[in-house]
């Protein structure tokens, strides 16, 4: 695995759950609001303690992807969490690189193929980021973009998800 600073969870995402119903209305029906509500929930219960992140990034949608859906889910939220911190944002340091059909239709086996789905678009170095996710599943995809984010510098690598599949 690799070395994650913090992990942030804000629910549990649970078959007939309250949160899996409204994390699928933030992504598939075009109900982004739900993510400046969570952003506004989030604020109210997330600490940085004594050292607060460089830099928040989301994990990224496919081109074809963010077309099909209209937006990233996770833009919003971001953004927000962004303002309220005083903490810049980067919605195109991370690159997704191969179209694929979305985590939750894909069986176990299929979730654990990440290898070369992400790369960065530019170097950064000696920087404290968090990387901002939906809901955390496997931890593959944040595994392999926290990958990339260490192999270009000396930087430290923290996770904020809205959600944990249990």
């Amino acid at each position: 695995m690799f070395p994650v600073e913090n992990t942030y969870a804000l629910m549990q995402f649970e078959k007939e759950n309250v949160s899996r119903k409204i994390i699928h209305e933030l992504k598939y029906k075009s109900r982004e609001n739900i993510g400046k509500t969570l952003a506004d929930w989030t604020s109210e219960r997330l600490d940085f303690k004594n050292e607060k992140p460089d830099l928040l990034i989301s994990v990224p949608l496919h081109p074809k992807k963010l077309k099909e859906r209209g937006y990233n889910q996770l833009h919003l939220f971001t953004e927000i969490l962004s303002n309220v911190y005083n903490i810049p944002f980067d919605h195109d340091i991370i690159k997704r690189n191969h179209y694929s059909k979305a985590q939750a239709l894909k069986d176990k086996q299929h979730r654990l193929e990440t290898e070369n789905t992400f790369s960065l678009t530019r170097n950064i170095s000696g920087k404290h980021i968090v990387l901002v996710d939906d809901v955390f599943t496997t931890g593959n995809t944040l595994a392999t973009i926290a990958w990339e984010i260490l192999k270009a510098g000396d930087n430290k690598v923290s996770v904020l998800v809205m959600a944990v599949d249990v």
